[in-house]
């Protein structure tokens, strides 16, 4: 099993992963799991907004708004 896991908001734009690990407790965790973060789940970064955060993902066809702080929280893997 590879162990090159990258938190989501290192991502470039344009760049798609797969989610191998999610790190958050709670309730941020409980969000990221009813968006559909769950393993082996693949996500695009599409677009940064013009402050730099928060970044727009695409995940399983929907899109995503998550800042810096959250998507630092998924880890993944580039595909």
């Amino acid at each position: 099993m590879k162990q090159n896991l990258t938190p989501l908001h290192l991502i470039p734009c344009g760049k798609s992963v797969t989610v191998k690990a999610l790190t958050a407790a709670g309730n941020t965790r409980r969000r990221m799991l009813d968006l559909g973060l769950v393993i082996d789940t693949v996500v695009e970064a599409l677009r940064k907004s013009p402050s730099g955060d928060p970044t727009a993902y695409e995940i399983r066809g929907a899109v995503i708004a998550l800042r810096s702080e959250e998507a630092s929280q998924i880890l993944v893997e580039l595909l």
